[in-house]
């Protein structure tokens, strides 16, 4: 594994080094921030904020899997924890140049048959964040902390036929060392054929 591991570290760095249109990180993160700002004006209860931040993390991750599976070549991932590797080590480098820890936290096993899914392990992994590219320049005033805004969220492994349960555990913006978020595989999903492509 340890060899497999270094190898989605070099991909995810090539990715980064070859990657032509990158955006400038503080420009990134203060767009981000005065979004977030307009959310909770628009909205006035963190609640409805966070559900709207859920979202459009939801959208965005959906585009950074199609724009991640176009570039990088690679294949499925054969288990969860590999797609925990894959996420921390390709994905997080290739757009935010950040590599977080990945703690696998229960076995993880792909089921080969529909029948199995409903019995899948809960199977998950931590990733942890020294840094947070999008928190940068952010300090939440006491009123969100106690609101329950969660300022980050990002996610999409719908795209690859997986459905998760995504949760912070702690979080630089309240005071903790590092930002950890676990990933929890529920059930792997059904490819669906368009209709009319059958």
């Amino acid at each position: 594994m340890a060899t497999a591991s270094k190898q989605y570290k070099a991909i995810g760095e090539d990715l980064w080094k070859g990657r032509t249109e990158k955006i400038n990180a503080e420009l990134f993160a203060l767009t981000y921030g005065a979004l977030v700002v307009q959310l909770i004006q628009d909205y006035e209860d963190y609640a409805e904020v966070n559900k709207h931040l859920e979202k459009m993390g939801f959208n965005i991750g959906t585009r950074l899997i199609e724009d991640f599976l176009a570039r990088s070549s690679l294949g499925r991932c054969s288990d969860f924890r590999e797609v925990g590797e894959v996420v921390a080590k390709v994905g997080f480098k290739s757009f935010l140049n950040i590599t977080p820890g990945v703690t696998h936290t229960a076995p993880a096993s792909r089921p080969n048959s529909v029948s199995q899914q409903s019995s899948v392990p809960s199977s998950s992994f931590i990733l942890t964040l020294d840094e947070n590219p999008l928190a940068e320049f952010v300090e939440l005033p006491d009123e969100a902390l106690e609101g329950g805004l969660w300022f980050s969220n990002v996610g999409a492994l719908e795209m690859v036929q997986m459905q998760v349960q995504a949760e912070f555990l702690s979080d630089v913006l309240r005071g903790d060392e590092s930002t950890e978020i676990r990933v929890t595989l529920l059930k792997y999903l059904e490819e669906e054929v368009p209709i009319g492509d059958d």
